[in-house]
Order: C-alpha cells, then structure tokens, then sequence
C-alpha cells in the first residue's frame, strides 16, 4: 500500500509558492503528494510535475468543491462552471500521472436543506448528466473520478457508500468509482469494515482519516477492522491523510473547523504516518 498526505494539511490554496512541501512531504517518508485543486492557475504544473519526480514522489489529485462548482445546481451557471472545473481537474491529474481524480463531486460542500422530492430529483438528474459527461472525459484521459461520500453536516446528496454507489451505478461507466473517507465514515457507515468488503470492487481510493479529523491512530475509527477489510478485498492502492491545518476562510466553514487539530501540522503528518506504516506497512 502506498502512504500519501494532502496539501490541505498544511496550507490553503496550495500554489508554487508552496512546492517546498514537495521535499518535506518526501523527507517524512511518503509515498504520494496529494494536491487539492481550489486555484488550478495558482500552480505551475510542469514544474511541480518534475520537482516531484526529482524527488522520487507521486502526485494524487483531489477537488475543493464550493458553492459554484456543484454540477447538481439549480444555477446552470453554476452547474457548467462545476462540469469544467471536474474536466479541467481529470486532465491535471492525467498530466500528473495521478490515476484517480476524487471528491464531492455531485454536488457543493455546505449545501445542507430539507428539500421536497421533487427538487431532489430535479438536482439528481441534473447530477446524472453531469457525470455521464465528466465520465466521457475521464474515459479519454484514462483517469478514474472517484465519488466521495460527505457526512451529514457537509451535504445533504450524498452520505453513504450506498447512495455514492446508486449514482455511480446509474452512470455506469468503468471511470466512475468509489472513494471513501474514514472521518465521514465514521459518522454515516454503521461499519466502515463492512462497507469495504460489500463495494471493495469499486473501491478506487481512500482518505484514513481519524474520527476527529486528528492524527490517525488517537481516535475511535476501527482500523483493525479497516486493514483487514483491506486485505479480504485486495485493495492495495492509496491512503491518504487528508486534514485541514491552516484552512482558508471558505474551507473552515464548510468542513466546520474552529480549533487546531493536532500541536503542529508537521507533528500530525509525521506521527500519522508512523501510524499508518504501523497499521498497514
């Protein structure tokens, strides 16, 4: 299994400015750099490409979903600005040599309502179209989107491995898989174990990350549980560390965090790691 961590854990929008975290992340030990998009034009991508490979470090990519990139609006401004930014991220991520391109990618984060039947079917099926086409656009790049469940409190469309599935079994397409986060797991799964072995064929990545978006191994998140789940579906890809260190003002608010999560965003990477190579190495 390879071990990766988020640029989410220490800054917020990653840009070049920040590519320093290229050779920290491979000093600590890391596999894999995972790059969340909010600004593509912020980052120069051929040159973050090689100072990954010079330093012998994979690129995954992830998206940051807000209020105008939800391909489920009501807005249709809204819902082809969320179609382009999907789009633009699969070719990033193919450029990357990133095989997967992950996230809420149905629908905003925030967008919490009680909605009637109606308006729901209404935001689905616009959804639907969206992904055939993003699907289509993944096909030809070669890169698998993953649909991530959110919990509860950060969407209203789509919060288990169930509904995640119901979308991508409508769309039907071999580049539409499913990508679990164990923070948001751990509140909408009644098992997280369980869940694995039921859609470990359509498993594409994962985000471990703790109950309390903390360092992994500190909380109550069923890792044991986890790692042998892993095992009985064969699933030998990616696990991410994906915290939120120094959120920007949007991503605070839409992930709900108002306090530090660990005593140094470098601490948590580190001993996450230690964590994860102890769990799963």
């Amino acid at each position: 299994m390879k071990f990766g961590v988020s640029t989410f854990v220490w800054v917020s929008p990653f840009s070049t400015a920040s590519f320093d975290l290229v050779d920290k992340v491979k000093g600590m030990g890391y596999d894999i750099i995972e790059v969340a998009i909010e600004d593509k034009d912020l980052i120069n991508w051929k040159q973050l490409k090689q100072r990954a490979e010079d330093a012998g470090l994979s690129i995954s990519i992830s998206g940051a979903f807000g209020a105008s990139r939800d391909i489920s609006s009501d807005n249709a401004d809204y819902r082809s600005e969320g179609l382009q930014y999907i789009k633009d991220c699969i070719r990033i991520a193919a450029e990357m040599g990133s095989p997967v391109f992950g996230g809420p990618v149905y629908s905003a984060v925030g967008k919490t309502r009680l909605v009637s039947e109606e308006q729901k079917k209404r935001e689905r099926d616009w959804c639907l179209e969206n992904l055939h086409l993003a699907a289509e656009v993944a096909k030809e790049n070669g890169v698998v989107v993953g649909v991530e469940p959110l919990n509860r409190f950060e969407t209203d469309m789509v919060n288990t491995a169930d509904q995640a599935i119901s979308l991508i079994r409508e769309v039907g397409s071999p580049f539409l898989k499913l990508q679990l986060d164990t923070f948001h797991n751990n509140i909408e799964e009644k098992s997280i174990p369980e869940t694995i072995r039921k859609y470990g064929k359509d498993l594409c990545h994962v985000q471990g990350n703790e109950s309390d978006r903390g360092t992994p191994g500190t909380g109550n998140v069923d890792w044991t549980g986890i790692r042998d789940a892993f095992k009985e579906v064969g699933y030998h890809e990616a696990i991410i560390i994906e915290t939120f260190g120094a959120p920007s003002k949007e991503l605070a608010r839409a992930a709900s965090i108002w306090r530090p999560l660990a005593n140094s965003a470098d601490e948590l990477a580190s001993e996450g790691l230690a964590f994860y190579k102890q769990m799963f190495g």
